[in-house]
């Protein structure tokens, strides 16, 4: 019998938090016998006063019944932030989507999408799906990334092309970082909607299609709408700075924008525009 996805994300999760702890941050005697990084499962239970029974059962993934203020617990005892917290509760409490109560929505752009596309002229923009399924782009996008038009329409998952596309991997500088950013987004996303049989087989087809996805799919962290700073080696601009800006749609399709503004006091927007006008 297959594992519950979501009890299975939620045991994964639990441990790689508890790993990332070391005792003296939580204040407790680091001894010097470890076998593991990180926290002790009983440490776990005693910062959050649970029994050790109980936690073990929690982090193994058995369907036990869980309340918020356990869970309130073991978010502060593991340190969670705000994004960490949620998808703790998402996973624990089963708060995410459930198929059963209405299916997908259909992505649609909205004209004021559109012209937010049209007015961000000089800011390479994306959207996005909740499966991070580009289905919007400005011209300033194409010029940075891809031509998304000559890309199938099946295959403009965004996780997918930073892996299979040789001209992402090589524009940032520090690929790895900039795919953990996307990857934290669609952690995000997988805590709300680890229902969805999507979500597991896409990770299992990446996991057995590129090699180093699921490296990095372990390391990711938990982030609604990270900001980050990011530099890329445009084949054709050179050196170009970014801040990145994730912000959510508000709608039932669950869209998202993906701004890339040209970092102040820099060659970028010049380059940009550069590239725009020919």
């Amino acid at each position: 019998m297959q594992a519950d996805p979501r009890l299975k994300a939620l045991s994964e999760f639990l441990k790689s938090q508890r790993s990332k702890l070391h005792p003296n941050s939580v204040g407790l005697p680091s001894g010097s016998r470890r076998r593991t990084p990180g926290l002790r499962r009983e440490e776990v239970a005693q910062l959050a006063g649970v029994s050790t029974t109980w936690y073990t059962w929690l982090e193994q993934g058995r369907d036990i019944k869980v309340s918020a203020s356990v869970l309130d617990a073991i978010a502060g005892a593991l340190r969670l932030n705000g994004d960490e917290r949620k998808y703790l509760f998402d996973l624990a409490l089963d708060n995410g989507f459930h198929p059963e109560l209405g299916g997908e929505k259909e992505a649609v752009i909205s004209p004021s999408l559109h012209k937010i596309l049209e007015e961000l002229k000089y800011c390479p923009t994306l959207i996005s799906d909740r499966h991070c399924h580009i289905v919007g782009w400005n011209p300033a996008a194409t010029h940075v990334f891809l031509n998304f038009e000559q890309i199938p329409e099946p295959e403009r998952n965004l996780i997918s092309l930073l892996f299979s596309k040789k001209e992402l991997r090589s524009l940032a500088v520090n690929w790895a970082h900039f795919v953990k950013g996307f990857l934290s987004i669609f952690r995000a996303y997988y805590g709300q909607y680890v229902a969805d049989p999507w979500y597991s087989n896409f990770i299992e087809h990446m996991a057995a299609t590129f090699p180093d996805f699921q490296e990095l799919w372990n390391q990711s962290e938990v982030s609604a709408a990270p900001e980050v700073m990011i530099e890329f080696r445009h084949a054709k601009a050179g050196k170009m700075l970014f801040n990145l800006s994730s912000l959510q749609v508000q709608g039932e399709a669950d869209l998202r924008l993906s701004i890339y503004t040209p970092a102040p006091q820099t060659a970028t927007e010049i380059k940009l525009k550069k590239l725009i006008e020919g």
